[in-house]
């Protein structure tokens, strides 16, 4: 057994089942275990993935975006995290580019994305 093979053998125990390929023109809803002190809470975001990366199943992230009144804030999520709990798709837009990070520089009417139904 070569060592490539031995780490996906070890990285399969990992992954969570039931996560899809997601893709920079989607909002998704994410639902996440927070711990406080000795309480556990479940926190949902509902966000845009602007940027998606990570070569091996596991390494695989998606870096989300909201805009909060005048300010944007970005968040980055392992996919296969265990305090992630799942992950919803609402919508996809239609989108050209893999990475949209452009959309930080647009602001109201411009920021707007084409919903595919």
């Amino acid at each position: 057994m070569t060592n490539v093979e031995l780490v996906k053998k070890v990285q399969e125990s990992f992954l969570q089942e039931g996560r899809e390929n997601y893709r920079t023109w989607m909002e998704v809803e994410v639902y996440q275990t927070i711990k406080e002190g000795n309480k556990e809470r479940l926190q949902r975001f509902k966000w845009i993935i602007i940027k998606t990366s990570g070569k091996t199943p596991l390494e695989k992230t998606i870096t989300v975006r909201r805009k909060i009144g005048a300010f944007g804030v970005e968040k980055i999520f392992p996919i296969h995290s265990p305090s992630i709990q799942k992950i919803e798709i609402i919508r996809q837009f239609k989108v050209r580019k893999k990475s949209i990070k452009f959309i930080r520089d647009l602001t109201g009417k411009a920021a707007r994305l084409k919903e595919i139904r």
